[in-house]
């Protein structure tokens, strides 16, 4: 049985190399474990070993397994006040009234360490299953189309945050991958950017594989300069969604914000 928190630490081992190669801060990537076909047993474990955000790339498994790990992350019935009452103890606070928990600022070494998790849509998007994933993410990679774009806009519910949505770029541009073509890139921004419940964070892309690090960086750099062009026409972007195990450190050098990685920390999963 793979050891999921050593192929975890192992991974963000490789980020901080790649990051040190290249120049980079460390603070400037985000790992997103692919936990697609996966047990909700093996993702406990990895957030057990400190990974926070997940991606799911199929919703009704996808749903089965933000049902089961609802509770993780969430602190058990007075575990603030428990906590509070301990640094009135040591005199770290004056007052330990239940009720004035949002108000008091806590040392550091008291402030609760509980973190939900983050679950992110990395899959092809099927117009009818939008309402789901407009209501259980909090992220979307995938949308390659505006008519997406609009349906997940009218499905975000009006309590929820801003959904964070990138359009998928096909820049390898093979028939079989999903993503909008290169020379709509703007378009498709221009237009998903103003639409309500939704914030176009940047751009995602799933390159042709190949072992060749030159070819992999010439990939990773053409979705870089799509996000250029975004940029100069005054949509804000702040992500790329690219590099999965076997090419994240091209993906770092060419400005990846995100990297996807499922194989590496869970180990092969069987193709559907």
């Amino acid at each position: 049985m793979i050891a999921i928190a050593s192929c975890l630490q192992a991974v963000n081992q490789r980020i901080r190399e790649a990051a040190a190669a290249c120049g980079r801060e460390l603070d400037e990537i985000r790992l997103l474990a692919i936990s697609k076909t996966w047990s909700a047993a093996a993702v406990g474990e990895a957030y057990a070993a400190g990974q926070l955000a997940f991606g799911e790339s199929y919703v009704q498994e996808a749903m089965e397994k933000i049902g089961l790990l609802a509770e993780l992350g969430k602190p058990p019935p007075g575990a603030l006040e428990s906590r509070m009452g301990a640094a009135i103890g040591n005199g770290s606070i004056e007052d330990g009234t239940p009720g004035l928990a949002a108000e008091i600022s806590l040392p550091t070494d008291v402030r609760p360490v509980f973190r939900p998790l983050e679950w992110h849509f990395v899959g092809p998007i099927q117009s009818n299953k939008t309402r789901q994933i407009a209501e259980h993410f909090a992220w979307v990679h995938s949308v390659d189309r505006l008519s997406i774009a609009e349906r997940l806009s009218r499905a975000r519910p009006s309590h929820l945050p801003d959904l964070q949505i990138c359009l998928q770029i096909n820049v390898s541009g093979e028939a079989s991958k999903s993503g909008a073509a290169p020379d709509s890139t703007l378009e498709l921004a221009r237009a998903a950017s103003r639409l309500p419940k939704l914030r176009l964070r940047g751009l995602m892309t799933i390159p042709r594989p190949t072992p060749d690090f030159g070819e992999q960086r010439a990939q990773f750099a053409r979705l870089y300069e799509l996000r250029q062009v975004v940029l100069r026409d005054g949509i804000p972007l702040d992500t790329l969604s690219m590099g999965m195990s076997d090419d994240l450190e091209a993906a770092i050098a060419e400005g990846a914000t995100i990297v996807r990685v499922g194989t590496a920390i869970f180990g092969p999963r069987d193709r559907r």
